[in-house]
């Protein structure tokens, strides 16, 4: 077994090169991304207006404009929950500064940092500490606005000119390859294509379901707001893992300050305890899991590096990108390696563990039926 190390500086050197090019050109890159995860959803939209007959300009208009006016609807629905609960945003903001407070104060109390030290005077230093970094804060929130702002046009303009020319696009990709090979990249590029998709597709209805599941939960609960807190925290499982714990973390501690009983904020965590339960091993297996095929390392990768290139760009960007990098590299056999490291490794107990589930269900469905023969 030889070790060639030219082939190894260039593999490496070709790595750094294109982690270079993606934090240089980031702002680029960024909604360039988003844009072509978006076209791959809204092709099938755009394909059905063309059919009623649209051309390929007003049918491309149309589906951003039908997706630009489902996002508008959600955002006026929970308006009236997002104004009512920025009116008790200074009352929740000095619980939670006094409860910081108290904790401070106990911990001083016991271990000694600070000699007589008043929960008053405290209060004060960090309430005026809150207010300079909220400050900063709300300046570089404001910058990030710009961009995010400035990006999210990109994006839509990306969109709209990949959704005109794919055609074309795809014929001249396809060009790079030897005549005898473009059927074989076709081929390719429609997998990449549909895994793109179905990733949306999965994602948006694991939103949709969990934001359903959240919001009743948070209800039956007692929380106010249980819409607003429900999709927000569907809508932050977009980020995988991270997005999950922020989406829990928001109504918990909502609920810890805005009730007297320390118990509302324990129900609330322990439901969406139960929740991640079963999104985690019933949802997206069966509607994300099955059309991404990336195991569990790969993804974890996907998110720490996706985060230190594009941050949380990056964190949403990298998990579809992976499993496309996935499609891509089973057509070359020299890229297969990465492949099966890309894929999932435990087919098999996967496949062991769906007939357990599913014999299970076979002996609850039975069950009834006796139960319904025996009535």
């Amino acid at each position: 077994m030889n070790l060639s190390f030219q082939k190894l500086f260039f593999a490496i050197a070709t790595v750094c090169a294109i982690f270079a090019i993606l934090i240089l050109a980031k702002t680029i890159l960024i909604p360039l991304g988003f844009a072509l995860l978006v076209s791959f959803i809204l092709y099938p939209l755009a394909r059905r207006y063309e059919l009623w007959g649209a051309n390929i300009l007003f049918a491309a208009f149309l589906s951003i404009l039908t997706i630009i006016i489902i996002i508008f609807g959600a955002l006026y629905l929970f308006s009236t929950q997002i104004i009512s609960l920025s009116k008790e945003f200074s009352d929740i903001q000095d619980r939670i500064l006094s409860i910081f407070a108290d904790i401070t104060l106990y911990t001083n109390n016991n271990i000694n940092f600070v000699h007589h030290l008043e929960k008053g005077e405290l209060f004060d230093r960090i309430k005026n500490w809150f207010n300079v970094s909220a400050g900063l804060l709300l300046k570089q929130t404001f910058n990030s606005t710009t961009s995010i702002t400035a990006g999210l046009l990109l994006a839509i303009v990306y969109t709209f000119l990949i959704l005109i020319y794919r055609e074309g696009i795809i014929s001249a990709f396809c060009r790079f390859f030897p005549e005898d090979k473009r059927e074989q990249a076709l081929h390719m590029f429609k997998s990449v294509q549909r895994v793109g998709k179905q990733y949306l597709f999965g994602m948006l209805m694991i939103m949709f379901i969990l934001g359903f599941i959240n919001s009743i939960g948070l209800m039956i609960v007692g929380l106010d707001n249980p819409f607003l807190f429900g999709f927000m925290a569907a809508v932050l499982a977009i980020i995988p893992y991270v997005g999950t714990f922020l989406g829990a973390a928001i109504p918990v501690l909502y609920a810890f300050v805005s009730y007297d009983s320390p118990w509302m904020a324990v129900s609330v965590a322990i439901m969406f305890w139960i929740v991640q339960i079963i999104e985690s091993n019933f949802l997206t297996p069966r509607i994300v899991g099955g059309n991404l095929k990336v195991n569990a390392l790969t993804a974890i990768l996907s998110i720490i590096v996706g985060a230190s290139v594009w941050g949380i760009a990056g964190m949403i960007l990298f998990l579809p990108f992976a499993a496309m990098l996935r499609v891509v590299c089973e057509h070359y056999i020299q890229l297969q390696p990465i492949a099966l490291l890309i894929g999932e490794q435990n087919v098999e107990e996967k496949e062991n563990g769906t007939k357990f589930l599913n014999r299970w269900g076979d002996k609850i469905k039975s069950w009834f039926s006796k139960t319904h023969i025996s009535e």
